[in-house]
C-alpha cells in the first residue's frame, strides 16, 4: 500500500472541532437573521390573513412551486455538488472545481427553466392533485397564485447554487443571510398594500413580491460568487468527470428529497380535506417547527459537510475522523433541539401567540397552531439528528442509503397521517379540525424510524456514532422541569398579553435550562457560556 503524505494523514485524522464550531456559529447566525425576518413576515401574513380561506389558498399555492426549489435547492446541491466541489478543492484541483461549478450552473438553469414552464402550464391539474379539497373561488385563487410564484422558485434554485459555492469556500454568513432580501420584500408589499386591498388582491401582490424577492436573494450573492470563480462561464459540459460524479449523486439525492417532499405534499392534501383553516394552521406551525432544525441541525450539518467531504486517508482513518466530528455535532444538536421540542409540546400556545397573535389571528388560532407544534415535537430530535447522519453518507458519496430510508419514512407518514387526521378524530369524537395535529404527529413517528435506520447503517459503516444515554437523560429531565416552571408562570400571568407572557415565560425557561444543564456538568452548556462571555469581554 502506498504511504500517505503527512498532509493527507493530518487531513484525515485531525478533528478540527473548534473550526467546525465557528463555522456552525456563522451558519447559525445567518440562519437566525433570515429566520427572524421570516418570522416577522409570517406575523404580518397572519395579521392580514389569519386562518381564512385566502390564507389556505396562499399556503397551498406557495407549497406547490416550492417543490422545485426543494428538489433542486440547497439540500440536493449540498449532497451532490458541494461534496465533489469541496473534494476537488481539497486536492488542489481548483481549475477542475471551477469547471464543475460552471457546468452545474448551466445544467441547473436549463432544467429549472423547463420545469417552471411546465409548472405554469399544468397548474390547474397540479391543484387538483395537491389540494383536492379546494373548490370555487379558493381553487381559482390558488391557481392564479401558483402561476405567479413558479418563476420565483426557479430563481431560488439558482440562489442555492450560489450557497453551495460560498459554503465550499467557507463563506457561510452571506449565503444564509441572503433570504432576508426575500422576506423584507414580502413584508414591504404587505405593509404597503394591506390597508386598502381585499384579501385575494393582497395575496396576489404578495405573490409578485415573492418573485421580486427571490431575484434579489440570488443577486445579492452573485458578486461574491463571481469573485470566487474568476473564470465563471456557464456550460452544459456533462462529459467532464467531476460533473458526471455530481449527476450520478444527484439522481438518488433528487429522489430522496423528492419522496420527502411527497410526504410534505401528502400532508397538504390531507389538510385540504379538513375544515377551513387547517392548511393555514399547518403552514404556520411548520414555519415555527422548522426553526430549530434550521438554526441548529442545518447549521451544524452545513458547516460539517465540506469538512467531512474533504477527509482523505485510508478507510480506518477517514472513519475515525468522521466519528469524532459527528459525535461532537450530534451532542450540540441534542443540547439545542431537546429544549425546543419540549417548548413546542408544553408551551406551544405561548410561542404561537407571541409570533402570530395580532389582527385577524386570535387566541383560538394560537391554540390551534399549538396542536401542530405539539405533534411536531414528537419527531423534532430525530429529524434534526437524521440530517447530520445523512450528511455523513453524502460525504462518503453514498446517496442511495438515505434514499431507501426516506422512502420508508414517506410510506409510514402517509399511512399514519391518513389514519390520524381523517379517522382518529371520529373515533375520539372530537372536531375534525384537530386532525391536523395528527399529520405532524405521524411525521414525527416516521422520522424516528428513519433516524434509527440511518444510525444503524452508519454504525455498520464507520463504527458507533451516538449520544451517551446519560447526556440525553440530563437534557430531557432539565427541559421538562424548566417547562413546568414556565407553564406555572403562564397560569399566573394569563394569556391576554402574548408578547409580555412569552418574554417572561420563555426567558425563564431558557435560563433555567441552561443553569440546570450547567449544574449537571453538561459540556455544551459551559461552552455556550464561555463563548458568550468571550464575545462580551472588552477587547484591549
Amino acid at each position: 500500500m502506498p504511504r500517505k503524505s503527512a498532509t493527507e494523514a493530518a487531513r484525515a485524522t485531525k478533528p478540527d472541532l473548534p473550526a467546525s464550531g465557528g463555522a456552525a456559529s456563522r451558519v447559525a447566525l445567518g440562519i437566525l437573521i433570515s429566520r427572524l425576518t421570516g418570522l416577522v413576515r409570517e406575523r404580518v401574513i397572519a395579521h392580514y390573513f389569519g386562518d381564512s380561506a385566502v390564507a389556505d389558498a396562499f399556503r397551498a399555492a406557495i407549497r406547490i412551486p416550492n417543490l422545485l426549489n426543494n428538489l433542486f435547492g440547497e439540500g440536493v446541491l449540498s449532497a451532490s455538488f458541494v461534496t465533489v466541489y469541496s473534494k476537488l478543492r481539497a486536492q488542489g484541483r481548483e481549475e477542475e472545481a471551477e469547471q464543475v461549478a460552471n457546468a452545474v450552473f448551466g445544467i441547473l438553469s436549463l432544467v429549472c427553466s423547463l420545469l417552471v414552464l411546465v409548472g405554469v402550464l399544468t397548474t390547474p391539474w397540479l391543484i387538483d392533485v395537491i389540494a383536492p379539497g379546494f373548490a370555487g373561488d379558493k381553487r381559482d385563487l390558488t391557481i392564479r397564485l401558483v402561476r405567479i410564484l413558479f418563476p420565483g422558485t426557479g430563481l431560488l434554485a439558482l440562489s442555492a447554487w450560489c450557497l453551495g459555492v460560498l459554503n465550499s469556500h467557507r463563506r457561510f454568513l452571506l449565503s444564509y443571510t441572503a433570504p432576508v432580501a426575500l422576506n423584507v420584500t414580502m413584508i414591504a408589499a404587505l405593509v404597503t398594500f394591506g390597508a386598502y386591498s381585499s384579501q385575494p388582491q393582497l395575496a396576489v401582490y404578495l405573490a409578485w413580491a415573492s418573485v421580486a424577492g427571490s431575484a434579489l436573494q440570488f443577486l445579492v450573492q452573485l458578486p461574491r460568487v463571481l469573485q470566487l470563480l474568476p473564470d465563471f462561464a456557464p456550460s452544459l459540459d456533462i462529459a467532464f468527470p467531476g460533473v458526471q460524479t455530481v449527476l450520478r449523486n444527484f439522481g438518488p439525492v433528487f429522489l430522496s428529497r423528492g419522496v420527502v417532499q411527497v410526504s410534505s405534499y401528502v400532508d397538504s392534501v390531507i389538510a385540504s380535506l379538513l375544515p377551513t383553516g387547517a392548511v393555514a394552521a399547518l403552514g404556520y406551525g411548520q414555519t415555527i417547527a422548522i426553526l430549530p432544525v434550521s438554526l441548529f441541525s442545518m447549521s451544524i450539518s452545513a458547516a460539517e459537510l465540506p469538512s467531512l467531504s474533504s477527509a482523505v486517508g485510508n478507510e480506518g482513518e477517514v472513519a475515525e475522523f468522521l466519528r469524532k466530528r459527528l459525535v461532537a455535532g450530534l451532542r450540540r444538536i441534542a443540547f439545542l433541539v431537546i429544549p425546543s421540542a419540549v417548548a413546542f409540546l408544553v408551551l406551544g400556545d405561548i410561542v404561537a401567540g407571541a409570533l402570530y397573535q395580532t389582527g385577524r389571528f386570535h387566541r383560538a388560532d394560537s391554540v390551534y397552531v399549538w396542536s401542530v407544534l405539539a405533534g411536531s415535537a414528537i419527531g423534532l430530535l430525530a429529524t434534526s439528528l437524521g440530517r447530520l447522519y445523512s450528511s455523513a453518507f453524502y460525504a462518503l458519496l453514498d446517496t442511495k442509503t438515505p434514499l431507501r430510508f426516506a422512502v420508508i419514512r414517506v410510506v409510514l407518514t402517509t399511512i399514519l397521517g391518513l389514519i390520524a387526521a381523517l379517522w382518529l378524530p371520529g373515533v375520539l369524537s372530537i372536531d375534525r379540525k384537530w386532525g391536523v395535529a395528527g399529520l405532524t404527529m405521524s411525521a414525527g413517528l416516521a422520522g424516528w424510524v428513519e433516524f434509527s435506520l440511518l444510525r444503524f447503517s452508519l454504525t455498520r459503516r464507520i463504527g458507533s456514532v451516538s449520544i451517551p444515554v446519560s447526556l440525553l437523560a440530563k437534557l430531557w429531565t432539565v427541559a421538562f422541569l424548566a417547562s413546568t416552571l414556565a407553564y406555572g408562570i403562564k397560569l399566573a400571568v394569563g394569556t391576554n398579553h402574548p408578547l409580555p407572557l412569552a418574554a417572561v415565560a420563555l426567558t425563564t425557561y431558557g435560563v433555567v435550562y441552561w443553569l440546570g444543564t450547567s449544574a449537571l456538568g453538561v459540556a455544551e452548556a459551559k461552552e455556550i457560556a464561555a463563548g458568550v462571555f468571550r464575545r462580551l469581554r472588552p477587547r484591549p
